[in-house]
C-alpha cells in the first residue's frame, strides 16, 4: 500500500509542476474586492509591523506554506527547501498527507526533512478525514504529529478529489464525529482543512461545534484536484470524464472566507488560489488570520531554498504595500479596513444572505 501511495504521490508532483491543473471558469473571487486607496496614508511604511500571533505563535507575517507533498524522494528536497525558506523568515509550513509514512516507515524521512531544517517555525502534520472515517484514530493521529514533531495538526478533507480518483474512497460517514474526538484527546490545535473545494457556513459552524481551532477554507480559483486526476487518468476511463467535469467545482475562496468568518469565531486560513501579496491582504480583509500559499511556492522550492525564500518575501513586501496604501499599521487593521466588494463575489453573498456594504462601510476615517 505504501509503494502504490508513494508513486501516487509523485505522480501528483509531477502533474502540478507540468501540466494546467489550475481552476479554469471558476476564479477566487479576489478579482471581485477592491481596497479604498488612501491618499493621505498618514503612516511611515518602514514602520509596518506585519507580525501577528496565531495558536501562541508569533509569525513574522500572515503567511505560511500550504500542505503539498511528502512520501517520496523529490519531496524530501522540496520539503527541506520550504522548511529552509520559512525558518529563516519566521513563517510556518504545512506537511503534505502523511499517510504514506502512517503505513511504511521508510518514508518518515520525506517528512522529517521539515523539523530538521526549520527546528522552530510553525509545523503543521497532516492526516486525511477519510483515513479517519475508515479507521485511523487517536494512535495514527499521534505518530503523524510526533513524526515532525509538530505544532499542530491538519485534517484534511478531499471529498471530490476522492470522488474522481480511480483509487478514491468515499465513505465519509462519521468523519465529524471522528474529527472531534480527536480534537478532544489531541494536545495540540486541530486544525480542518479542505482542499480546494472550500468550506460552507454550515460545515463551519458543525466543525467549530466539534472543537476545532481553526478552519482552513481552501477555496476554489487555484489547483484543482480533479484536474490532476484527469491527468492522471485514461482518456476512456470514469475518472477522466469526472475530473473534466468536476474541474472547477466548489466555493470560490473569497466566498469561502466570508460564509465561514461570519459563521464562526475560531481563526480561518485563507488557501485555494492565493498567488500575491495584494491576495493575502485581501484574505486578512475578509476576517482571516492567516493566508496560506501553496502552487506557486512548488513551482520555486524544486529549485532550491534560496528561491523559495525570495518568492516569499516579494510577497511580504506586497502585503506590506496594500498596508501602507490603505493606511494600515499592523496586520490586524486589515480586517477594520473598508473594501468594496462586486461582481459574482457579491451576487453569491448577497445569495446567500450576507450584507456586502458592511465591508464597503467599516472603518471609514
Amino acid at each position: 500500500m505504501g509503494e502504490k501511495i508513494e508513486d501516487r504521490k509523485a505522480e501528483h508532483i509531477r502533474i502540478c509542476l507540468t501540466e494546467k491543473t489550475q481552476a479554469r471558469k471558476t476564479t477566487t473571487g479576489f478579482e471581485d474586492l477592491q481596497f479604498i486607496h488612501r491618499a493621505l496614508p498618514e503612516i511611515d511604511k518602514a514602520k509596518i509591523n506585519l507580525s501577528t500571533k496565531v495558536f501562541s505563535h508569533t509569525f513574522s507575517a500572515p503567511l505560511f506554506v500550504g500542505a503539498m507533498t511528502g512520501g517520496t524522494g523529490e519531496a524530501t528536497r522540496i520539503n527541506a527547501a520550504i522548511a529552509e525558506a520559512v525558518e529563516h523568515l519566521k513563517l510556518g509550513m504545512g506537511i503534505g498527507s502523511q499517510r504514506a509514512a502512517i503505513e511504511n516507515p521508510e518514508l518518515e524521512k520525506t517528512f522529517t526533512s521539515a523539523r530538521k531544517k526549520a527546528p522552530t517555525a510553525f509545523l503543521i502534520a497532516n492526516i486525511g478525514g477519510i483515513q479517519l472515517a475508515n479507521g485511523y484514530g487517536i494512535k495514527e493521529v499521534k505518530k503523524a504529529v510526533d513524526m515532525v514533531d509538530a505544532d499542530a495538526l491538519a485534517v484534511h478533507l478531499n471529498a471530490l478529489h476522492e470522488a474522481v480518483q480511480p483509487e478514491g474512497q468515499t465513505n465519509f460517514r462519521g468523519v465529524l464525529t471522528k474529527i472531534g474526538e480527536i480534537a478532544g484527546e489531541l494536545d495540540k490545535p486541530v486544525i480542518v482543512k479542505e482542499t480546494g473545494g472550500g468550506i460552507a457556513a454550515e460545515d463551519a459552524k458543525k466543525l467549530e461545534l466539534a472543537g476545532v481551532k481553526a478552519i482552513d477554507i481552501g477555496g476554489t480559483g487555484g489547483t484543482s484536484f480533479a484536474a490532476v486526476e484527469y491527468y492522471r487518468s485514461k482518456a476512456s476511463s470514469v475518472q477522466h470524464r469526472l475530473g473534466d467535469a468536476f474541474w472547477d467545482w466548489g466555493i470560490p475562496t473569497a466566498a469561502s472566507l466570508v460564509e465561514t468568518s461570519r459563521a464562526v469565531k475560531i481563526p480561518i486560513i485563507a488557501s485555494g488560489g492565493v498567488r500575491s501579496g495584494i491576495d493575502i491582504a485581501k484574505a486578512i480583509a475578509l476576517n482571516a488570520c492567516l493566508a496560506s500559499v501553496s502552487q506557486p511556492v512548488l513551482q520555486v522550492a524544486i529549485k532550491g531554498a534560496e528561491e523559495t525564500e525570495k518568492m516569499l518575501s516579494l510577497l511580504v513586501e506586497e502585503l506590506r504595500t496594500v498596508m501602507f496604501l490603505v493606511g494600515a499599521e499592523k496586520v490586524q487593521q486589515l480586517a477594520k479596513t473598508p473594501v468594496v466588494i462586486t461582481g459574482k463575489t457579491a451576487e453569491w453573498l448577497k445569495t446567500r444572505g450576507f450584507s456586502v456594504e458592511d465591508y464597503a462601510n467599516r472603518g471609514a476615517r
